[in-house]
C-alpha cells in the first residue's frame, strides 16, 4: 500500500477540528447573547419624533423589503428575549410603511407606535443603555486603472487563496463562528497581515482594481467599506466591501491617542489625515497598526450594507450583526452638528429618526455601538469624521396578533 501525503484541504479540516474541538469543553446552546443586547420596553418610551423627510424613510423601507423578501418567511429573527419569523417581521414593517405614507402629524405617528410596536432598547456599553454612535460615508477620490509614478497604492479584489470557513458547518453549537486564513504547502495559516500585503505578499496576483495616489486614501476607503473612485481615464467608478482578512480591527485612533500624537479633544478623523499628512514618515507604522485588510469589487450602485441593498443616506444604520436582527427597524436619538457657512462646526444639538439596520463594521461590535451612514459630500464627511456622542437606540416590531 503507497503511503500517500494527506493533501491540503484534508490537513485544512483538520487543524480546524483540533483547534476547535479538542479538550475543549461544550459551549453552551443557551446563548444570553440576544437577552444581553435588547431589553422591552414596558412604561419609559422615547418622543417618536423624525428630523428628516418622509421620502427617505420610505426608500430605505422599500429597499429593505428587498432583502426580507429573498429570505425564509420562517427564518427566525432574535429581538432580545423574543423571536419572530421573517414573515411577522415583513408584516411588521408593510405596517410602518403604510402609515409612513400617511405623512402622519408628530402626534399621530408617536400614538401609533406606542400601541402598535413593541420597543426594545439597547442595553449600551456596560447596561447603562447608553449607546455610543459614530458615522461613515461614501468618499470621492482620484485613482486611476492603471499604476503609475501619481497612482501607485492599489485596492485589491478578493485573493482566491482566501479562505473562510463556517464552523457551525463542522458543529452546530459554533454556529455564528467562522474562521479566515490561507492554506499553503500542508498548513493552513492566518491571512496576510495588512503590512504583510502592503510589502507586496498580493504583487504580481493581477488582484487589482484601481491605484489611488495615497496610502492614506486607501486606508480611509477601507475603514468606509465604500467609495466612489473619478478615474483618470474617464468616468468613475463605485467599489464597495468583498471581504476581509479575518484579521480583529484595530483602530488607529485609539492607537494615535495612547501614543500622545494627538489629543481626545481633537481627536477626528481629519485630525487623523492632517497628522498623517504632517508626518508622512510615520504613515506606515500607524496605518500598519489596524492588521484588518479589506478587499473590493465593483458596484453597479453607491455603497451597499452587509444585506445586499444600497445604504439610505441618514436612513441606514449600521450594528453588531451578530447581536441586532439584520434589516430591522429602528428609532435613535443622538447629536449631530450645525455648519457654518465655510464648514466649521459651530455646535451640536439632539435630533431623533427612524433608520434601518442595513449595515455592519469591524469597529461596531458589542450593544453599545452604533454607525450611521451620511451619504456624500461635504456635510457628510465632517459628521462622519467628528460624531462621537452618547444616544440611545430602539428596535421596534409590531405586536403579534391576538
Amino acid at each position: 500500500m503507497l503511503n500517500q501525503s494527506p493533501s491540503p484541504l484534508k490537513f485544512f479540516l483538520l487543524i480546524i477540528f483540533l483547534t476547535f474541538f479538542a479538550c475543549h469543553p461544550a459551549i453552551k446552546k443557551e446563548n444570553r447573547i440576544y437577552v444581553e443586547t435588547l431589553e422591552p420596553v414596558n412604561i419609559f418610551y422615547p418622543e417618536f419624533n423624525d428630523d428628516m423627510d418622509w421620502e427617505s424613510l420610505i426608500s430605505a423601507l422599500e429597499k429593505n423589503a428587498i432583502y426580507l423578501n429573498k429570505l425564509d418567511p420562517e427564518r427566525l429573527f432574535h429581538y432580545g428575549p423574543h423571536t419572530f419569523t421573517c414573515r411577522q417581521v415583513k408584516e411588521s414593517q408593510e405596517v410602518f410603511l403604510n402609515l409612513i405614507r400617511e405623512k402622519p402629524k408628530p402626534e399621530r405617528l408617536d400614538k401609533a407606535v406606542r400601541e402598535n410596536f413593541m420597543v426594545y432598547r439597547a442595553t449600551g456599553h456596560n447596561g447603562d443603555d447608553q449607546v455610543l454612535f459614530t458615522g461613515y460615508f461614501e468618499p470621492l477620490y482620484e485613482a486611476s486603472l492603471t499604476s503609475d509614478e501619481t497612482f501607485r497604492y492599489p485596492l485589491y479584489k478578493k485573493p482566491e487563496n482566501l479562505i473562510t470557513a463556517d464552523l457551525s458547518l463542522f458543529k452546530k453549537d459554533l454556529k455564528g463562528r467562522k474562521i479566515t486564513g490561507r492554506i499553503e504547502g500542508k498548513r493552513f495559516l492566518p491571512y496576510y497581515s495588512r503590512k504583510e500585503i502592503e510589502e507586496g505578499a498580493l504583487g504580481g496576483k493581477n488582484l487589482e482594481l484601481a491605484w489611488l495616489k495615497s496610502p492614506v486614501d486607501a486606508a480611509f476607503l477601507h475603514i468606509q467599506g465604500s467609495g466612489r473612485l473619478l478615474l483618470k481615464e474617464g468616468g468613475a467608478l463605485n467599489v464597495g466591501y468583498s471581504t476581509s482578512n479575518g484579521r480583529v480591527y484595530q483602530s488607529i485612533g485609539r492607537y494615535m491617542l495612547d501614543k500622545g500624537l494627538l489629543t481626545r479633544e481633537e481627536m477626528s478623523m481629519q485630525a487623523i489625515r492632517r497628522y498623517l499628512s504632517e508626518h508622512p514618515e510615520a504613515v506606515q507604522e500607524i496605518l500598519n497598526h489596524n492588521p484588518s485588510y479589506i478587499f473590493f469589487r465593483p458596484l453597479k450602485t453607491g455603497p451597499v450594507g452587509n444585506i445586499g441593498v444600497p445604504l439610505t443616506p441618514g436612513r441606514s444604520l449600521a450594528l453588531d450583526s451578530k447581536r441586532f436582527p439584520k434589516g430591522a427597524l429602528a428609532f435613535i436619538s443622538c447629536r449631530k452638528p450645525t455648519l457654518s457657512p465655510t464648514g466649521e462646526i459651530t455646535g451640536w444639538h439632539g435630533f431623533s429618526r427612524f433608520v434601518v439596520n442595513q449595515d455592519t463594521g469591524g469597529a461596531i461590535k458589542g450593544p453599545g455601538r452604533a454607525d450611521i451612514f451620511w451619504g456624500n459630500g461635504p456635510y457628510a464627511e465632517t459628521v462622519a469624521g467628528h460624531l462621537k456622542h452618547e444616544g440611545a437606540l430602539y428596535i421596534l416590531i409590531q405586536k403579534p396578533r391576538k
